[in-house]
């Protein structure tokens, strides 16, 4: 495949003193006095070859030519969460039935961007409910994780989304979420600290009101021996 031309190369909208007067720089966040620039009408992958210009390299050159389009479509995948609800995750795979005990998915991959760095934190979440008339597909709690796990997001704040539209969705007698996660913020940057995990739960119903209930849950979350 042929390489991109120069006048490919310069195709990127120059946001800088690159080929003209500079503009103001404030990537140090919003100081005193400074009023921000109005970037909306400026293409998303103009904005990324800027950030790669300041950074020190050349978003011209071969390898990081294309660099701003796969940037554009892997955070517009990894943020699709913005666009759905937990109702939408759901849908109609509710079902009417007796069941009264308690139903628990867990190990379910997560994936999602710390909203300070935007840096991944990854893990698993464990999710339970006890039905009040309705079962929902197994399938569907997996998919309300992506819902709130593909935003920008902190574990403490996605643990509780989960957890609170479980139990709008499907009106169960309780719920339980458990969220154990690696974040790259502490692992590659900062304190550098790679065996650190971090563990979140939210509780709703019975699983705070009543202490077995919630110890059986724990105990089955949590428990590293497999259970088939």
């Amino acid at each position: 495949m042929a390489g991109p031309t120069a006048t490919d190369k310069g195709a990127h909208t120059q946001l800088s003193g690159r080929g003209g007067g500079p503009v103001a720089d404030t990537s140090g966040g919003m100081a005193s006095g400074v009023t921000q620039a109005d970037l909306s009408g400026v293409p998303f992958t103009d904005l990324i070859a800027e950030m790669i210009q300041r950074l020190g390299d050349d978003p011209g050159r071969d390898g990081l030519f294309r660099t701003p389009e796969r940037v554009e479509r892997t955070l517009r995948f990894l943020t699709q969460g913005y666009g759905f609800t937990g109702q939408d995750a759901v849908g109609d795979a509710l079902y009417s039935e007796t069941h009264d005990n308690m139903v628990l998915v867990k190990d379910i991959e997560m994936y999602s961007l710390c909203e300070h760095h935007l840096l991944p934190f990854f893990g698993k979440v464990h999710m339970a409910y006890i039905p009040d008339g309705y079962i929902m597909g197994l399938s569907k709690t997996a998919r309300l994780v992506e819902v709130y796990a593909r935003r920008f997001q902190i574990q403490e704040r996605l643990t509780d989304q989960i957890a609170q539209a479980l139990w709008e969705t499907i009106e169960p007698r309780g719920v339980a979420v458990v969220v154990e996660a690696y974040h790259l913020c502490m692992m590659m940057r900062g304190v550098e600290k790679q065996n650190s995990k971090t563990i979140t739960s939210a509780m709703r119903g019975v699983f705070l009101e009543d202490q077995r209930t919630r110890d059986e849950f724990l105990r089955l979350a949590t428990s590293s021996r497999e259970v088939l």
